[in-house]
């Protein structure tokens, strides 16, 4: 006896589903950073003034868009890779 238990078998659809899952929910998340860095660059939040919520907007659009557009893509070119065994 080795101790470590089979492995079950894996559902493709089930993965297929759990993927589509996760590249919406960083587009989602990516959609939001966009939305809340164009609020704090207009200046819609008082505890971010001036110069500050320029530069702290701008930071929020760029990363959301990097998550809005970079990001799933890296994951279907990890997704896409043969399973290494």
């Amino acid at each position: 006896m080795t101790g470590t238990p089979p492995v079950p078998p894996v559902d493709p659809d089930r993965v297929a589903r759990q993927r589509f899952f996760a590249l919406g929910l960083f587009r989602l998340s990516g959609a939001l950073l966009v939305m809340f860095g164009f609020l704090v660059l207009m200046q819609r939040f008082h505890w971010v003034q001036g110069n500050r919520a320029k530069a702290m907007g701008a930071i929020f659009v760029i990363v959301g868009l990097f998550q809005f557009v970079i990001v799933p893509r890296l994951l279907l070119a990890l997704f896409r890779k043969p399973p290494q065994s």
